[in-house]
């Protein structure tokens, strides 16, 4: 059997045409290693997704996949209604052997739709040989179903360990940013362009699926095809509306939903009304009622139809409580609260997604009492003090972050605690978020292992201010360091300001990265000294002091050190002071209220003879 005879794939499904996303990217990675590799692992491989989201594409793509890099492989791509037309054919013919004969040389069988095989008890016997033969001798099997193994009704038990016994992969729906690279992509496939803003427009609305989301870009492609121009982003809201009004009412009458929303039978049993009124109610509401109006397909009774009422009534309530508490949380996801919570099956997702906007919404620690930035007193340098002050008022953005270190570690971290209350205070509705490195690393590990890293992130990333104490504490992490890597980056495009306090200079922090370090160093950096140690200043001068002789002499000064004032009643216009090597201001200055030290200063006067100085007599 040759790959052309079996090949039944769609030409146009390959990898290269599948835009993964977080929704589908563990889908894809099996998919891919189990065309490359057939047999090797995750055998059978088990996708399952709601209608539209792409696993005959990915069915597809593993055909061709397989046969472009072992062209030497016999490889089978059929929907279960195929195999079941040749189940029959071959029972015709010669019997279930020549059914399996048929698939005896496969190395890799994809097999579509597989739901559909409730109550079939033939062609699931005939599947479990043909699966224990092609596993057997270590050919890929891949099935795909809208729902997964457990919910296939009336599925053998050997049937569902054989497919527990590999990879069950479930595939979402796509997220805004990958709905938009779906738009992008089947666009250029059509060899037509979409407008600047109208993909990011279109992936705005909540499609259900992507054949739903194809179907919109039909629509805007064949305007522009009709009317000769591009369609702009602000048609599309009035376009896609016009769409949905257009589809109202044109729903099959054999569909569940159809029939749920024709008038009662005379006569009608109890529960096709109560039914059918449940469906009415719930879809007049925006709901999804598919699962529970397939009841009315049913001729008889069905024996636990008032429970499904009730977990279906039960589930739109709970619904509605979420859709309230998200508005009251600010709703950050409402694309996807609004697909998730019109579909009560998809009662799990939504409760996940409350539970990550709780985590988004969580407000940040108090600052604790204590002074302000201008309350902190001389012991802190007038550098550090000044520098932290016009950063909040947005006068020096150039020195963010300051990096504030002393060897007293309590004292960085008051100071970054002063910036906050500064902060607060001026602006009370600011987010200022404070932490230390050990607290920041351990809430990450929080937020992974109750599966919220990344509403967890978003908080992080929504601060206006950033108060980070214990920098040190980076070199005993790994992710730490990379999850604050991309908060720095983030919060620096958001102009948020970044405060950092350690018990070092970032030159002295072990085992950082560089691109870490080169952020520290690319703000203001300034040391805050001991506790106690005289604030570094430059001092106002002194007036001068003179001594008069008598008439016809002259003012002489009593001294002419750097200290001294100059010889002159009039204030000098600037003075200059030049620090030593190596002592940045805050820098531990003695004793000495004047620092740097005085042979390092220097007087500038405005008038000449003001310069001169006589000796003393």
């Amino acid at each position: 059997m040759t790959n052309e005879k079996i090949l039944n794939a769609d030409p146009r499904m390959t990898f290269d045409t599948f835009v993964v996303g977080p929704a589908n990217r563990l889908a894809s990675a099996a998919a891919r290693r189990a065309a490359e590799s057939p047999g090797t692992s995750f055998n059978p491989l088990f996708l399952y997704a709601a209608s539209g989201l792409g696993k005959s594409h990915i069915l597809s793509a593993i055909a061709h996949h397989s046969a472009r890099v072992h062209p030497e492989n016999a490889v089978a791509y059929q929907t279960l209604e195929g195999y079941l037309d040749e189940l029959t054919l071959a029972l015709e013919k010669g019997g279930q052997a020549a059914m399996r004969d048929r698939y005896a040389d496969l190395i890799v069988l994809l097999l579509d739709d597989v739901q559909f095989l409730t109550g079939q008890r033939q062609a699931q016997e005939i599947l479990l040989r043909t699966l224990d033969g092609l596993t057997g001798r270590g050919a890929q099997v891949v099935l795909a179903s809208d729902r997964p193994p457990a919910e296939i009704n009336g599925l053998d038990a050997r049937l569902l360990s054989r497919f527990s016994g590999g990879l069950i992969v479930d595939m979402g729906s796509p997220d805004y940013e990958t709905r938009v690279a779906i738009l992008q992509r089947k666009a250029g496939e059509r060899g037509s362009r979409l407008a600047e803003g109208t993909a990011e427009a279109m992936a705005r609305f909540p499609f259900r699926n992507v054949r739903e989301l194809q179907g919109a870009l039909n629509r805007v492609l064949a305007i522009q095809d009709m009317e000769g121009r591009p369609v702009s982003s602000e048609e599309i809201p009035v376009i896609l509306t016009e769409a949905d009004d257009s589809d109202q009412g044109a729903l099959p009458e054999e569909s569940p939903a159809a029939a749920a929303t024709l008038p009662p039978e005379v006569g009608e049993p109890r529960w096709r009304t109560e039914i059918r009124a449940t469906v009415r109610a719930a879809e007049a509401e925006g709901f999804e009622a598919n699962r529970i109006a397939k009841l009315l397909e049913r001729a008889d009774e069905p024996a636990d139809w008032g429970d499904a009422l009730e977990r279906f009534r039960a589930a739109l309530r709970r619904a509605g409580e979420i859709s309230s508490e998200l508005q009251t949380l600010g709703n950050p996801w409402p694309e996807a609260a609004t697909t998730l919570l019109r579909d009560p099956d998809r009662l799990e997702e939504a409760e996940h997604l409350l539970f990550s906007a709780r985590e988004r919404a969580r407000p940040f620690a108090p600052l604790p009492d204590g002074p302000r930035l201008n309350e902190l007193g001389p012991s802190y340098p007038a550098l550090a003090v000044g520098a932290a002050d016009r950063i909040l008022k947005g006068e020096r953005p150039d020195y963010s972050p300051l990096y504030l270190h002393s060897r007293e570690a309590e004292r960085a971290r008051r100071f970054v605690e002063a910036v906050g209350r500064t902060h607060v205070e001026r602006n009370p509705s600011g987010r200022v978020g404070l932490t230390s490195v050990k607290e920041f690393s351990q809430d990450f590990i929080r937020a992974i292992s109750e599966g919220v890293a990344g509403a967890w992130r978003e908080r992080w990333w929504s601060v206006d201010v950033l108060l980070l104490h214990g920098v040190e504490d980076l070199s005993a992490t790994e992710r730490a360091q990379e999850e604050f890597f991309h908060l720095f980056e983030a919060l620096t495009r958001r102009s948020a300001w970044i405060f950092l306090a350690s018990d070092r200079p970032p030159t002295k922090i072990a085992k950082v990265e560089e691109r870490l370090r080169s952020r520290f160093e690319g703000g203001l950096v300034v040391e805050l000294g001991k506790g106690g140690a005289a604030a570094p200043t430059v001092a106002a001068a002194p007036k001068p002091t003179t001594e008069v002789k008598g008439k016809g002499s002259e003012e002489k000064a009593k001294t002419a050190s750097p200290q001294s004032a100059p010889p002159s009643g009039k204030e000098p216009e600037a003075a200059a002071a030049v620090a030593p090597a190596g002592a940045g201001a805050g820098g531990d200055g003695g004793s000495d209220p004047w620092f740097p030290p005085p042979d390092k200063v220097v007087w500038t006067w405005p008038v000449r003879e003001d310069r001169i100085v006589e000796g003393a007599d």
